[in-house]
């Protein structure tokens, strides 16, 4: 590097020629947090009669720039700022030396490199089309310029300024202000020897003038709560479910098994981390039966009691139960054991808290500007912006980011109803119509609608599941048909007239016959879940055994016939978890599944694990039989042999497969022994066989059971239907 004016010593470096002190304005701006490019301010330029090195170091006591091997001083100009004019021709390589209390740290100086962010990355966020949107924000370990550090990237189009703090700097952002890449509101800092493990916050300074700090919203590592920081994160897992991923959308999945156990992770073995879940839980689900397990939300919640449905870190797996990379360890055992993996994901609203989304840069961001739609009336939580372009691309990029990089199979999309209507829990003047003057949340819609076309497009086999508990047109038709382009929705409805019958007494029953047949007017309009989930066995409604009528063994009756008219119903199932052996307590995220109910040592209450076998049966038979699963769309699979019995609390139906194959469910919900109960089925089969029971005697039954073949004479058959119970019967071989 040529020198202009003066011949240095052998052995020493440039020799300064003044200093070049910032001007007032540009420095003000910086200790305020307000600079909107400190790179051209800070790091080295060119300047009449040299290169500036100029250097913000709060609290250091020296700083020194090394160019070729030689340190060459930098003035102090006070509060951190340090500076030094070299008579060089042209900018050269050179790393910076900070002294603070202790020995010196050569280090690479930020404001010395490009961005390392491309105009193409910049492009699609400002066009909200970044598919890929993790790999564009947050913090990305990399080798920029031949250097290793972490680029820090955020969305913040309303700051004055934003800085990088951590603990690395011992939580003062001030040495490390970001630049802004313009019109797309993204800033950005390469930070040079900072990696994996690193604790960091946002602190962003907004146009108000206020200071705050922020969690990453695309953080994708983040520490345990009380604690709020995001952590930089490097995933080293290696997958060994290419096989599975490779044929698990061969069959749609609405012609296609579909049992879902429902599992709150915290809870479901309280204290176990997600490597020791991964031990337990695939082999439990896989005796039981199940196709899938449904993960409630897993993403970063700092309110254990939201059970993760207030979700502030919306690209991290909640700390709570170990790393990313040991949820992946989870993912991948379950797929090893043949089992799907579904999470709940929440797109609907999120929490006030200061740290986290909420009025991100001094303004309202994430969530509307207008008041009356920026406040979740139900939660108290925001509600997202869905017509802001960026927004929209946050949580589409989030749902196939689960996709893609946890191998998630399916997302159950919470609390859809809440974001398709306008006025949904607001009374009259606390909502606008759209333009067309309608309740209908277009800008919902169309997130919805691009959100469904994207995950199915990136990630074949994935299916998204919406919780919606309205009559909404088109829940599960594609988006080119206008539809919201779901492939499951719950059937909400089905659930609520199904408990409300079986609580009442038997007695009444024959005044409610319609709760349990109503859903067959409807059943072929959406592709439906049945679901009983956790929010049927929380706040007071009592787990699903004691939502029964009677003595304790009609209750474990009722539970288990329930049970079998739902598999055997059309629709996919859903069971949340400690159903499955008649847990009589009400679910609680502090002390999970009563498990000891299962311990051959408990004695007379050793009945639980007849319901846990029924369900094993019930699933075991369920995946072994088309007729209820291959045609659960299709009206031609479906056909009442008795559906008008409400004097008799007696239901009879057929399901047929894709060949044909038909198989008879009779369920009697009266308390007494109904003997030679005549069934119209036709002559098709020449012979039928029971071939489960829900009252045999290693359910906890009473065994009422039909051993032999039942031949139909003149078009219908006669059995002895057992009390409050289900059989299922299908052709004799």
């Amino acid at each position: 590097m040529a020198l202009r004016d003066t011949s240095p010593p052998e052995g020493a470096g440039p020799v300064p020629t003044r200093t070049a002190p910032l001007d007032p304005t540009g420095r003000a701006r910086l200790l305020a947090g307000e600079h909107h490019d400190p790179h051209a301010v800070l790091g080295a330029h060119p300047v009449p009669g040299g290169v500036v090195f100029r250097a913000l170091r709060p609290f250091a006591r020296a700083v020194s720039v090394v160019v070729d091997g030689a340190p060459v001083p930098l003035a102090s100009e006070g509060d951190g700022f340090f500076s030094v004019v070299l008579p060089l021709d042209a900018v050269p390589a050179y790393t910076l030396r900070v002294a603070y209390d202790g020995p010196e740290q050569e280090t690479h100086d930020p404001y010395r490199f490009l961005p390392a962010l491309g105009e193409l990355d910049l492009h699609l966020v400002r066009e909200g089309r970044h598919e890929q949107l993790w790999t564009a924000l947050g913090a990305q370990p990399m080798t920029h310029q031949g250097v290793t550090g972490t680029r820090f990237t955020v969305w913040a189009p309303n700051a004055r300024g934003v800085r990088v703090t951590g603990d690395f700097c011992c939580w003062d952002g001030t040495a490390f202000p970001m630049r802004s890449m313009g019109a797309s509101g993204v800033w950005e800092l390469f930070l040079p020897g900072i990696g994996e493990g690193t604790r960091y916050k946002f602190e962003i300074t907004s146009r108000h003038g206020g200071r705050f700090l922020k969690a990453d919203p695309m953080a994708r590592r983040a520490e345990v709560p009380p604690d709020t920081a995001s952590i930089v994160h490097v995933s080293r897992y290696e997958w060994g479910d290419a096989d599975w991923l490779a044929h698990r959308g061969q069959v749609p999945v609405h012609e296609a098994p579909f049992s879902v156990y429902e599992v709150h992770l915290p809870s479901w073995r309280p204290g176990l981390t997600y490597r020791e879940l991964a031990e337990e839980l695939p082999a439990y689900v896989r005796e039981l039966g199940f196709t899938h397990v449904e993960f409630m939300p897993v993403a970063h919640h700092p309110f254990s009691g939201s059970w993760g449905y207030q979700i502030t870190g919306f690209y991290a797996p909640t700390a709570r139960l170990g790393s990313p990379d040991d949820l992946k360890f989870l993912i991948d055992a379950l797929h090893r054991e043949g089992i799907g993996v579904i999470m709940d994901w929440v797109p609907a609203h999120f929490p006030k808290d200061d740290w986290a989304l909420a009025r991100f840069d001094g303004d309202p961001l994430y969530e509307p500007g207008d008041e009356r739609r920026a406040e979740h009336p139900d939660w108290g939580t925001f509600e997202f912006d869905f017509g802001r372009t960026e927004v929209r691309n946050f949580l589409v990029a989030n749902a196939t980011y689960w996709c893609e990089e946890f191998h998630i199979d399916g997302l159950r999309v919470d609390a859809v109803a809440s974001m398709l209507y306008l006025d949904y829990s607001r009374d009259s003047g606390q909502w606008s119509p759209n333009v067309f003057g309608g309740r209908e949340d277009l800008d919902a819609v169309a997130f919805l609608q691009e959100m469904n076309a994207t995950v199915y497009r990136r990630n074949p086999g994935v299916v998204t599941i919406a919780e919606e508990s309205t009559a909404w047109d088109g829940v599960t038709r594609p988006t080119d048909g206008g539809g919201l382009g779901f492939g499951l929705k719950w059937n909400m409805g089905w659930m609520h007239d199904s408990l409300q019958y079986m609580s009442h007494e038997p007695v009444h029953r024959k005044y409610h016959h319609h709760e349990m047949t109503f859903a067959m007017v409807y059943a072929y309009s959406e592709n439906y879940v049945l679901p009983i989930s956790h929010d049927e066995v929380v706040h007071g409604k009592q787990a699903l055994v004691s939502k029964m009528p009677g003595d304790w063994w009609q209750q474990r009756a009722n539970h288990r016939a329930y049970l079998g008219f739902m598999w055997s119903h059309p629709g996919k199932q859903l069971l949340f978890m400690g159903q499955e052996f008649a847990q009589g307590a009400e679910w609680s995220e502090a002390h999970g599944p009563d498990w000891w109910l299962l311990d051959p040592a408990y004695g007379a209450e050793a009945d639980h694990r007849g319901v846990r076998d029924l369900v094993r049966d019930l699933n075991a038979l369920y995946r072994a039989t088309p007729a209820l699963w291959q045609r659960d769309t299709d009206p031609a699979g479906f056909r009442w042999v008795a559906c008008d019995a409400a004097e008799d609390n007696v239901y009879a139906f057929l399901r047929f497969a894709a060949d044909g194959a038909p198989l008879l469910a009779v369920s009697n919900f009266s308390p007494v022994v109904r003997h030679d109960y005549a069934l119209p089925v036709g002559d098709e089969v020449t012979a039928w066989q029971e071939v489960l029971n829900t009252d045999a005697a290693r359910y906890g039954g009473g065994d009422v059971t039909c051993p032999d073949p039942v031949k139909p004479e003149d078009g219908r058959i006669r059995l002895t239907l057992p009390p409050l119970a289900t059989v299922w019967l299908a052709p004799a071989v």
